[in-house]
């Protein structure tokens, strides 16, 4: 049949029964007719509760495939949502065998032509590459967004082998995610399901601080191990604002036939993402599932394989609405080939187009970093990096003279020290700054590493004392303009707090030579045009509590505690479909003293709600962090009530070894 609008049908709990004999729960989109005419399959698969937590974003984005000639699966990964089974752990080897599993039993039911594909943002986008390098015979494309290609180097966990503090934070938020019960309305032993999943939930965090260097458990899930392994298409997606910002050059340059997107957006799909301008991303999604699930001549591979958002430099904000800019075409190799660079050197207080040496030490405060921004942003307030002055100043800085023409930059640029280190124990952050005429300083983009992972991240190595070596730290990726008359800066600290966990000593580096390398695009190259976004209609809902996000920076007077104090409430709806209410609020607070790095000290506490029919369920979700000098200490604990008496609560410590770290 032709790729034109047909009618669809709704399964919201579509049962796929796997061969240990769990019960996983799909929400699947799909013509009216697949029956009779046989359409390919796109999967998305999460932990992130189809019922009520990605209801938004799959009303916008399933029904639009489906109308298209798509079957469009939503499904619960095992221990979630409306899945029977436990989880183990994020990206766990029996997550992508039952995702196989799932892959080859939806291309053998009546309604699917035998071809599928899998979509995903953050963990779908991560399990897409992962299931795509098991290659499974009906997987055919893959679309990726907002992922990574390297668990440990490019994660929530780590960056440049530094410890980041998302790593207790989004473990508190699956700590919280997974003890949420199935709706009453679908599971009949939802109870029984429930307290199973709160019994056996592992805190997450623990985890992921024992393995503090590169090893198998990180490389596991690391398509970067093995690019050749992934024989589906891929189209690969980032923005500018989120932390995922390096994937996508790294698969177009490894994946031949692979297709890239980045835009100035943050963790969201392009289609509804800020800051704008959004793109007809769904169109360009379909043109990519026409191509390979249908094999119709869509002109896919007539694209530039990167299309990427230049961004103007603009004055600092912790949100932006709008991004001006333009868009570029690139070819695959262009950001890693070594063209079209440029240096600048650090001297005396200034960045110099001429090369020599310097001479500086580095003793941030533990505080340095507070304007750093979330590490994710994912549209909950003011999120992004702010003006960078206040953190200048407690940062060495090497600042350029005006430059005499835009310098448009994209690629990821490269900082190379000569150093000295006076503790074994250091990490080092580099931010690279626009400064404005009046002296406001804009965060271009940044990069971090722990020095014991200078060498390798597998086999770190202390830092001898006050030996010299000489070190290498890459950039995050970005596309930015700095305009005429305007200034460069380079500020490095060796605190970057609270994005990361503090080395357990203060530390002093000198700095005696240091080099940074600017990547420049190919300006002799189209400019694609985008269709405006296209949804489905939005999903339904009843507000009952709206959202409000909240974000303060304390220092208290008589301790010196600077404390950094978060609270996300994510509203609370009912689903006016089939009646099931939702809410949660998450409260964070991380807090150190500017003068000891082991004052470090975070806290998470969710609280999540779930209401049908006289069923009213909450959970309560704390988690703890703190250091020593030679170990990490967590705390946490779940509550469960039903109907506000308490049904089930659980609480657990541990003490993990600093390696390193």
């Amino acid at each position: 049949m032709k790729n034109s609008l047909r009618e669809i049908e709704i399964l919201p709990d579509l049962g796929i029964i796997l061969n240990d004999g769990v019960r996983l729960s799909a929400r699947v989109w799909l013509p009216s007719d697949a029956h009779s005419y046989p359409v390919p399959a796109i999967l998305e698969y999460l932990p992130y509760r189809k019922r009520d937590g990605t209801c938004a974003r799959d009303a916008l984005t399933h029904p639009y495939f489906a109308e298209r000639g798509y079957a469009c699966l939503r499904v619960d990964m095992r221990g979630n949502g409306d899945s029977e089974g436990l989880m183990e752990d994020e990206y766990a080897q029996l997550e992508l065998d039952d995702a196989v599993e799932i892959i080859n039993w939806v291309s053998t039911q009546p309604w699917c032509s035998g071809t599928v594909g899998m979509m995903g943002i953050s963990w779908g986008g991560f399990n897409g590459l992962q299931v795509a390098a098991m290659a499974p015979t009906p997987l055919k494309a893959v679309i990726t967004l907002c992922s990574t290609v390297d668990r440990f180097t490019d994660d929530i966990h780590y960056k440049g082998g530094c410890l980041l503090n998302e790593n207790l934070g989004w473990g508190a938020t699956m700590w919280s995610y997974s003890s949420r019960a199935p709706d009453p309305a679908l599971r009949a032993n939802w109870r029984e399901l429930w307290l199973e999943r709160l019994e056996n939930e592992p805190f997450l965090p623990s985890k992921w601080l024992r393995h503090q260097r590169r090893n198998s458990y990180w490389k596991h899930g690391s398509v970067i191990e093995n690019f050749s392994d992934i024989k589906a298409k891929v189209l690969a997606v980032g923005g500018w604002g989120d932390a995922y910002k390096n994937a996508v050059p790294q698969l177009l340059d490894a994946l031949p036939g692979s297709k890239g997107i980045i835009g100035p957006w943050v963790h969201k799909y392009p289609h509804f993402a800020v800051p704008e301008p959004r793109i007809g991303f769904l169109q360009e999604a379909l043109r990519w599932w026409d191509r390979w699930l249908k094999n119709i001549d869509t002109k896919v591979e007539d694209d530039p394989d990167l299309r990427v958002y230049i961004m103007d430099g603009v004055r600092p904000a912790t949100w932006y609405t709008e991004r001006q800019g333009h868009w570029l075409g690139q070819e695959a190799g262009e950001l890693h080939k070594g063209r079209n660079h440029s240096s600048l050197w650090l001297g005396n207080g200034a960045l110099s187009t001429i090369k020599t040496d310097c001479s500086c030490h580095v003793t941030s405060p533990a505080t340095t970093g507070a304007q750093a921004g979330e590490y994710c942003a994912i549209w909950l307030g003011p999120e992004l990096p702010g003006d960078q002055r206040s953190d200048d100043a407690l940062s060495a800085c090497w600042t350029s003279l005006p430059i005499n023409n835009d310098i448009h930059l994209l690629g990821a640029p490269k900082m190379k020290f000569v150093l000295t280190s006076d503790q074994p124990q250091a990490q080092i952050a580099v931010r690279l700054n626009h400064i404005h005429p009046d002296g406001a300083s804009t965060r271009i983009t940044y990069g971090v590493l722990n020095l014991s992972h200078r060498i390798s991240s597998e086999y770190p190595t202390p830092m001898p004392l006050e030996v010299t070596e000489e070190i290498e730290i890459t950039l995050d990726h970005i596309g930015y303009t700095i305009p005429a008359g305007h200034r460069i800066r380079v500020a490095v600290s060796n605190a970057y707090w609270p994005l990361l966990w503090p080395s357990p000593t203060k530390t002093n580096l000198k700095i005696n030579y240091g080099e940074l390398t600017l990547p420049h695009p190919d300006t002799h190259v189209e400019r694609p045009i985008f269709s405006p976004p296209e949804a489905a209609p939005s999903w339904k809902t009843k507000e009952l509590r709206p959202e409000n996000h909240h974000r303060k920076q304390e220092v208290d007077q008589v301790t010196g505690i600077t404390s950094l104090i978060i609270k996300d409430d994510f509203g609370k709806v009912c689903d006016m479909e089939h009646g099931l209410i939702n809410g949660s609020v998450a409260h964070e607070h991380w807090q150190i003293h500017p003068d000891e790095p082991l004052s470090a000290k975070g806290e998470c506490h969710w609280t999540d709600e779930l209401e049908r029919d006289g069923i009213c369920l909450r959970t309560e979700a704390h988690c703890r962090m703190w250091s020593d000098q030679n170990n990490f200490y967590l705390c946490a604990s779940i509550e469960a009530y039903e109907n506000n008496k308490l049904i089930y609560n659980r609480s657990l410590t541990d003490q993990i070894s600093r390696d390193n770290m």
